[in-house]
């Protein structure tokens, strides 16, 4: 048996899409995909474990920005915050969040806004003690240092620009 080992590649999904000029995108791409679903399913079970089970990512998602600095929120604020350019999904969200008394409509002026509950702000508190049992001791035991995630996350926010770029350029072809 030789000692020599054929060269494996970059780890993508989709090599077709690795054979352009930047083949390292392709693996970023592919690790954002392996880290978006293992995110949406933490999220899910986590907020599960915290006594709410039947949420949907994008529901843990609109209810932890609702009760981020304690102040209400409109239907386009959370949209903004999140990225998110179908408003109906979060509307969809909304409506099941006030449906379970974890969030609930308020005003300011002529503006809806979505208020937490003292019930959505225990389970968020519960969320939160079981993130840092279960997520932040793991990774605390881990040589990944609080700068390399914030270097990090500052990346992948500004690579999302490009994709928002590259997909207003798509939309126009």
């Amino acid at each position: 048996m030789s000692e020599e080992r054929a060269e494996i590649g970059p780890i993508v999904s989709s090599g077709h899409l690795a054979r352009g000029a930047l083949p390292a995108l392709s693996e970023v791409e592919f690790g954002i995909i392996m880290l978006s679903h293992a995110f949406d399913r933490w999220m899910v079970r986590c907020m599960a474990a915290a006594g709410v089970p039947d949420l949907s990512p994008l529901d843990v998602l609109v209810l932890h920005n609702i009760n981020h600095r304690n102040k209400g929120k409109t239907l386009a604020d959370i949209c903004l915050v999140l990225n998110i350019e179908d408003t109906h999904t979060v509307a969809y969200a909304l409506k099941k969040l006030e449906r379970l008394s974890l969030i609930e409509s308020g005003r300011r002026g002529k503006e809806k806004l979505a208020l937490i509950t003292a019930r959505g702000r225990d389970v968020c508190e519960r969320y939160a003690a079981i993130r840092e049992e279960l997520l932040v001791k793991s990774l605390l035991a881990t040589d990944v240092s609080s700068e390399t995630l914030s270097t990090v996350a500052a990346r992948v926010r500004a690579l999302s620009g490009h994709y928002d770029q590259a997909s207003r350029s798509a939309a126009s072809l």
